[in-house]
């Protein structure tokens, strides 16, 4: 063991540097995240040489962009572009009063994999997917180093997921409860399970795999169904005297709790939710529910009854090594403020309601 950071402990810190806006290396490139860039940063990171914006497709077809790439944009910057020319184009809360960005023109030709790298990372932050990038002969002394195919790897591998700590927590819906941490290797958000019961590791266990909703979990918010369904989830459970409901900090499908409230103010615009977030530079889901397979897996269980609408976490699991021996729905009243909400949900992401 040696104590020069590992690639995973790099792809960490960069990720940290991204959110107090440090650039990182990638390559022979520097990148940094528009979002929280800092006009002194951009000055000197202009002189370095020719700069220009990484946007994913989304973001490229809202603003007309050319997409030459793929799953991504370059787009070249103007010579007095500044920060907020990088920020008007990074974020859409101002596309309907500003519609026209351009004329802006794309790069094509060379090497996309550090910009590709740059997006992921900045994503795995939570924090807009745009990202200046600036070909550098040389890397300033001091900042984080990564190269773009090993980032891209260690960002898509599966986290591992250690338990922290564990102890028993009473709740209204079941008395004889126990709540366990799990901390993964990756540097993210750790994540919950509340242990119902004594549930067996040798039959199919009843199980909810559910994602952080501040808004509708914590504050009540009429515009989703996520505080009514962890708490059936818990009832069902607690009425059953065993389960597991998995907790998982991926707020907003992925993208953040700050995201989230920009999808919210597009929604406010006129947009649905998967609009919403393409407009951001998103796709529909950006969560990693093999997360909750590894806690599953931690904790020994190995077959589950699964109380979802969303047949991708159904696939999600069996392709992880869980059996899903039945999926028990999770219906919830609506109401006037989520009605629109639940349809997209069953007409755009495929969720049985």
């Amino acid at each position: 063991m040696s104590l020069i950071p590992t690639l995973t402990e790099s792809v960490s810190r960069a990720r940290a540097d991204l959110r107090i806006g440090l650039p990182v290396a990638i390559g022979g490139f520097l990148v940094a995240a528009v979002e929280t860039l800092g006009p002194e940063r951009l000055a000197l990171m202009r002189t370095l040489g020719p700069a220009h914006l990484a946007v994913t497709r989304w973001r490229a077809e809202t603003l007309k962009a050319r997409v030459y790439d793929g799953d991504l944009a370059r787009i070249e910057l103007p010579g007095d572009a500044d920060l907020h020319w990088l920020r008007a184009l990074a974020d859409p809360a101002g596309d309907l009063m500003t519609p026209m960005k351009g004329p802006l023109k794309s790069l094509r030709g060379g090497d996309a994999a550090p910009d590709r790298a740059a997006i992921a990372l900045i994503k795995s932050a939570q924090l807009l997917p745009a990202a200046l990038v600036v070909p550098v002969p040389e890397v300033p002394e001091g900042l984080t180093l990564l190269q773009p195919g090993p980032t891209i790897e260690a960002l898509a591998a599966e986290a591992g997921m250690a338990p922290v700590a564990a102890a028993r927590l009473p709740l209204l819906s079941a008395e004889n409860s126990k709540l366990h941490i799990f901390r993964p290797d990756d540097g993210q958000s750790e994540h919950y399970a509340v242990e119902i019961g004594a549930p067996s590791r040798d039959k199919p266990v009843l199980a909810r795999l559910h994602s952080a909703c501040f808004t509708g979990d914590v504050l009540g918010s009429l515009k989703c169904d996520c505080g009514p369904q962890l708490h059936a989830a818990l009832g069902a459970m607690g009425q059953r005297g065993e389960g597991v409901l998995l907790y998982l900090n991926q707020e907003g499908r992925g993208i953040g709790l700050a995201n989230k409230m920009r999808a919210y103010a597009l929604q406010n615009q006129g947009f649905d939710t998967v609009e919403a977030n393409h407009r951001l530079g998103f796709e529909d889901d950006e969560r990693d529910f093999r997360i909750g397979a590894g806690i599953l897996r931690e904790m020994g269980f190995h077959s589950v009854r699964l109380m979802t609408n969303n047949p991708r976490k159904v696939a999600m699991l069996q392709g992880h090594g869980i059996t899903v021996a039945e999926r028990v729905p999770l219906i919830t009243p609506r109401n006037r403020h989520n009605t629109g909400y639940l349809d997209v949900k069953a007409e755009k992401s495929g969720h049985l309601l």
